[in-house]
């Protein structure tokens, strides 16, 4: 009865053993498969980091309206390394819903912003995000809209 034990204990771990040394051999080639794909992307984006990606990315929830509570209304921004994006807000209300979408560019946004607008695009040129609230101090980059470009 010993020996039948002792044979199945040396049976069950060397099955085991079998069983980690592939699996450790095939996490090794996922591992690499992964490192070439993106040292091909890297090759193929030129090296640098892209700056027209997302890369500043924030959101607040807030009360909008005096007759929802519950903070479900939002203002999320996406901005990419030169300072464009846009401030997506939701109002939400019992009845409907309001989507605003505003643009940035340099940082600044095209028109003007509500607070929690504002609130959102500091927090995310900041690197703030992704969630925010307005309690959160923040430092203050200029209220105002930027006048648009004149025309020739």
């Amino acid at each position: 009865m010993l020996v039948a034990m002792t044979v199945a204990g040396v049976v069950a771990g060397v099955a085991g053993l079998s069983i980690a040394v592939v699996a450790h051999n095939r996490v090794n080639q996922v591992v690499e498969e992964c490192a070439d794909l993106l040292r091909r992307q890297l090759q193929s984006a030129g090296g640098g980091p892209d700056r027209q990606a997302l890369r500043d990315l924030a959101i607040v929830h807030y009360d909008a309206l005096k007759e929802m509570s519950g903070h479900r209304s939002f203002s999320l921004a996406m901005i990419n390394a030169n300072g464009d994006g846009v401030v997506l807000s939701s109002i939400n209300g019992r009845t409907e819903t309001r989507t605003y979408a505003k643009a940035v560019r340099d940082g600044h946004p095209i028109e003007s912003l509500s607070p929690e607008e504002n609130q959102v695009l500091r927090a995310a040129r900041l690197g703030k995000g992704p969630v925010i609230s307005m309690a959160d101090p923040l430092a203050d980059f200029g209220n105002g809209a930027r006048s648009p470009s004149p025309t020739p």
